[in-house]
């Protein structure tokens, strides 16, 4: 018989529906449910795509003898990592204080307040690997809490405080950041820089993306050859290695080696949204055909795969199919020269085939080869080995089509849908590429219709069971902010431009802190154990980063000082950490270059659709400007963007202004003189 969380809205919540577990959502009725039965909580925390999350539901919690003693002494809260961070912020601190590690999924048991008194994260069915059973620790919770509870008193007393007390700027406050130098967060970066294989660490390995747009950034700016080779070996090695699907585009969520090869094989949203968007503007800067293909291909997976027809986009695909991790993706050897005949030879050479394998005796297809190196081995012209490749990609991506497929997390993330939104906005005015303003079009339209309340409040989720629900986070807003304002200025749509900066005032009154900096909840949100306020940047990035640096671009587009004043306000809070640990703060050094490296505005007054109006926006998107915002005054149908204020065209024609810091230079009308007035200035 279903338990009650077939009636969520949560894919990987509903996926636990039939298990034995009397499971609860997270609610008031299983919080008030502990306190009157005096019931210490278990809760579980894990989400869709998570392959581990899958192996302990199916060793444990279909399990009925571990069923039973779950309901028998405790209540058991299921919860959505992505559809309540919150939550898991705040427990996750708890894990990784308790233990010294996180991850999912995350088991937690709790006091019926809700203050934790025990952690861990993936447990076995019977002792393995120095770790114990999923039972024994069941029952030595359940001895505990029978017992006099002075040791569970003591633990919860001390986590709290420890949680309470976390600084949350480490200690980096009061840090001029204008003082700040980009070639010591460069050298710091190279300390833990992959030279073999490109990316920072060891295995596991994650494709950092806001570190690349960094060094994107610091490479256009300086030329310095030394980050543009870790930008280069980065982009190039992950593209080339399994963690890149080369059938059908897109990224998976990380390598399990250091060589990219092995990926965990879950596909989530905002990796594809963020590194889209890099390898966008690696092309911009390095004129890399590769990553300009790279670019494309993600986006197109993103249509393909991960579109709602109403214009959300859904938030993961599984690492699994058919109960085996990565079987949707893989080849053996036989399949693929059934399929290619007398090509597979061609196609082993270039994507790493054989007859062993590569993993597990099956085939992560990746590129190993390009056509120029096989070329003359194959004794053919590269075009034509190229054509041949083309040709085999397709076929066996249409064979992989017909195979059972990963399952799909079709909620829709108000934050996550931001992200890939700035990446639909810039791509469709760089590559010309009109389906892609179009998909943004629709993206933005449906989150404005359905995630957006009548009081102008973001909520976090949509599905199409249930519509939207829950109180939007910090990152709601500000990612939101930050696809808005790239469709501005793309489209320059005004009503983009309108709807970000409301939301920028709904989001510095309801979840701006005292000193400096904002809250991760609303001040109306449910009152949790603490108020988590996350200033490190993850996989995505953080609400207070993103923040910043949308408040510093709404400062240059409406010339308010209050905007910049919000942002630097939250950027004192961390400034001293660019310099020690870039890697937690990727986001904050976009940021960073807004704020120190100062902004270009560019208003333009011309009919959209004419000629020299096109020509002059042509200069100002011919190249990378990531510290440039840029707003087109319509003569005839004017806007109320304030950096458009008082702009006129010059004698009836098109004029651009181009001002730094609100100082202007002289208005131009000429396409060549904007083109050098753009590159005399130390702004991008």
């Amino acid at each position: 018989m279903p338990n009650r969380l077939s009636a969520e809205s949560s894919p990987y919540l509903v996926q636990h529906a039939e298990n034995p577990v009397d499971w609860y959502p997270w609610g008031e009725e299983a919080l008030t449910r502990a306190r009157e039965e005096d019931k210490p909580i278990f809760l579980s925390i894990g989400y869709a795509a998570c392959h581990w999350c899958h192996v302990m539901a199916h060793e444990s919690f279909e399990d009925e003898r571990t069923a039973a003693l779950l309901n028998e002494h405790f209540i058991n809260i299921k919860v959505d990592r992505e559809e309540r961070p919150d939550l898991d912020g705040i427990y996750m601190k708890a894990v990784v204080g308790m233990t010294g590690h996180g991850g999912w999924p995350m088991s937690m048991w709790l006091t019926p307040d809700g203050a934790p008194f025990y952690a861990g994260t993936y447990f076995p069915p019977t002792p393995r690997h120095g770790m114990p059973s999923f039972r024994d620790v069941i029952q030595t919770l359940v001895d505990a809490w029978r017992n006099p509870r002075n040791d569970i008193s003591a633990t919860t007393e001390r986590v709290l405080a420890a949680m309470r007390d976390l600084p949350t700027s480490d200690g980096a406050a009061g840090v001029d950041p204008t003082t700040l130098d980009a070639t010591v967060i460069v050298e710091e970066l190279a300390r833990y820089f992959d030279a073999t294989n490109g990316g920072w660490g060891g295995e596991p390995k994650f494709p950092q993306p806001m570190i690349l747009e960094f060094l994107v950034r610091h490479v256009d700016d300086t030329g310095d050859p030394r980050p543009r080779s870790f930008l280069q070996k980065s982009l190039a090695s992950m593209a080339a290695g399994g963690i890149y699907d080369l059938l059908g585009g897109g990224f998976h969520r990380y390598a399990t080696d250091a060589e990219w090869l092995v990926p965990h094989f879950e596909k989530m949203l905002y990796d594809n949204a963020q590194l889209a968007r890099v390898y966008l503007h690696a092309w911009q800067v390095t004129r890399s055909d590769r990553f300009r293909e790279v670019a494309q291909e993600t986006l197109d997976y993103v249509l393909r795969e991960m579109s709602h027809p109403r214009g959300g986009f859904f938030s993961s695909q599984d690492a699994d199919s058919e109960g085996e991790e990565g079987k949707f993706f893989v080849w053996s050897y036989a399949e693929l020269d059934e399929l290619l005949g007398e090509n597979t030879a061609l196609a082993a050479k270039a994507w790493d085939a054989s007859r062993g394998g590569n993993w597990e005796g099956k085939n992560i297809l990746h590129r190993v080869a390009d056509p120029a190196e096989l070329s003359a081995e194959w004794g053919v012209a590269p075009e034509e080995v190229a054509m041949h490749l083309d040709g085999m990609r397709q076929r066996l991506w249409q064979v992989r089509e017909k195979r059972v497929k990963p399952g799909l997390d079709d909620k829709v993330l108000t934050s996550w849908n931001g992200l890939m939104l700035a990446a639909f906005a810039e791509a469709g005015i760089a590559l010309g590429e009109e389906r892609y303003l179009a998909a943004a079009r629709s993206n933005a339209s449906f989150i404005l219709e359905t995630l957006l309340t009548k009081e102008g409040r973001l909520q976090r989720v949509w599905t199409e069971r249930q519509g939207s629900k829950l109180n939007g986070y910090l990152e709601d807003y500000s990612h939101l902010i930050e696809g808005l304002l790239a469709l501005y200025q793309a489209t320059f749509e005004h009503r983009w431009f309108a709807a970000a900066r409301s939301l920028a005032d709904t989001m510095i009154s309801r979840f701006g802190a005292k000193g400096g900096g904002f809250y991760d909840t609303s001040d109306d949100h449910e009152t949790l154990i603490t108020r988590p306020r996350d200033l490190h940047d993850n996989a995505v990035p953080s609400g207070n980063a993103m923040a910043s640096t949308v408040l510093l671009k709404l400062a240059a587009l409406t010339g308010e000082s209050r905007y910049q004043d919000e942002a630097r306000a939250a950027f004192d809070q961390i400034a001293g950490n660019l310099q020690n640990h870039p890697l937690a703060f990727g986001q904050w050094l976009a940021a960073y270059d807004l704020l120190a490296g100062g902004r270009r505005e560019i208003a333009i007054v011309g009919d959209p659709l004419a000629k020299e109006t096109q020509a002059l926006l042509d200069v100002v998107r011919g190249a990378f400007r990531p510290n440039t915002v840029v707003a087109l005054q319509d003569p005839e149908n004017p806007n109320d963007v304030p950096l458009l204020e008082g702009r006129t065209n010059i004698d009836g024609r098109a004029t651009a202004y181009v001002c730094e810091g609100f100082v202007c230079q002289l208005p131009v009308t000429e396409p060549d003189e904007l083109r050098a007035q753009l590159d005399e200035g130390a702004v991008n």
